[in-house]
């Protein structure tokens, strides 16, 4: 109860301040009804109203006052909403809580943001990052490493900025931890050349674990991206390379390794996106490793500047008689896995 009294107060405060500076209060609704097969150890489907299909159902507030010579203040705060069940989902400001300057200089901000990493995959997705079924961010949750990125970091700083058509993202998140700079540190970098036609991306990611005391080691992850998109008129073509690899802390477990890759179309035209999307999992130095792919189909329909309708289709399967989900929170117990879903969003 309280967390709600305290947005409450925070959209009265922002209203108030709209006077005296730029406050706006946003926000994605994403309901839909969706079907997947092969859901349950049973072998059967399962049929449910879902929040966020396209795109995760959110709110947020976004402010920015004018300091003069060309610099501002800028905030955001952003939590997650489940529609079907009327509830936040999580802490409040889940996916976004930061403050910081923007200029000539570019945007440095200080707080919980996702990482410049995410916000250049984002566009070079061909789902851009859909809840159903892009694997763009990590890929099946049938088995427990699903190969992906880190979206957003704690406790981290964060910069943007453009030079050009050139942008560069980078950003550090503290680990925290008395006595070791680097244990739980987190870092990333972007670059993208981006112009009307032609735009190339490449990025990187670091994760460190604790040290673990058995071995003086600690786990450490490293995430690159490599990517080409190329539009022209109604068509826009992609295609990405992640490579993934963790190293261990502990000398009895193997690292792991893997590389994400996808490739799409998107195809719109008087209000009315057709997509085509192939995502495929290989995981190296495994004997029978499951190796998933999936295709995924979708529709999207412009009834106005805010409002959308939406539908999917997605078919994944693995090798070596493995099971294959087509959702990245939710594992499948098939060799395969169809699934359906159809929507509608709202922005403001």
């Amino acid at each position: 109860m309280k967390r709600w009294i305290v947005v409450g107060m925070l959209i009265v405060q922002a209203t108030q301040a709209a006077a005296q500076s730029s406050v706006r209060l946003y926000g994605i609704l994403d309901a839909g009804i969706d079907y997947t097969s092969a859901a349950a150890p049973s072998g059967g489907p399962l049929v449910r109203l879902t929040s966020g299909g396209a795109n995760t159902s959110r709110w947020g507030l976004r402010g920015r006052e004018d300091l003069g010579g060309g610099l501002s203040a800028v905030f955001q705060l952003e939590g997650n909403l489940l529609l079907d069940a009327g509830a936040a989902d999580g802490p409040l400001f889940k996916r976004q809580a930061n403050v910081g300057l923007e200029g000539a200089f570019g945007r440095v901000v200080l707080g919980r943001s996702f990482t410049t990493v995410h916000d250049l995959v984002t566009v070079f997705d061909p789902l851009a990052l859909a809840q159903f079924y892009s694997w763009a961010v990590s890929a099946s949750a049938v088995h427990p490493n699903k190969y992906g990125y880190t979206t957003s970091f704690d406790n981290m700083v964060k910069y943007l900025g453009s030079y050009g058509p050139l942008q560069v993202g980078l950003n550090y998140g503290f680990g925290e931890q008395p006595g070791s700079a680097r244990d739980g540190a987190r870092g990333a970098m972007s670059l993208c050349w981006c112009d009307a036609q032609w735009s190339l991306m490449g990025s990187w990611e670091q994760v460190n674990g604790n040290v673990v005391a058995a071995s003086g080691r600690r786990d450490v992850s490293t995430v690159a991206h490599a990517g080409a998109m190329f539009q022209q008129g109604a068509y826009k073509w992609t295609v990405v390379a992640r490579s993934y690899k963790l190293a261990s802390g502990t000398p009895l477990t193997a690292d792991i390794e893997a590389v994400t890759s996808w490739a799409g179309l998107n195809y719109t035209v008087s209000g009315t996106t057709l997509t085509a999307a192939a995502y495929h999992v290989t995981v190296r130095h495994v004997a029978a490793g499951a190796d998933p792919s999936m295709l995924v189909l979708g529709w999207r329909r412009a009834l106005s500047p805010q409002t959308d309708l939406y539908s999917m289709v997605a078919y994944s399967k693995a090798r070596n008689g493995q099971a294959a989900g087509v959702l990245r929170d939710l594992p499948g117990y098939a060799n395969s896995q169809r699934g359906l879903v159809a929507g509608m969003q709202y922005r403001f």
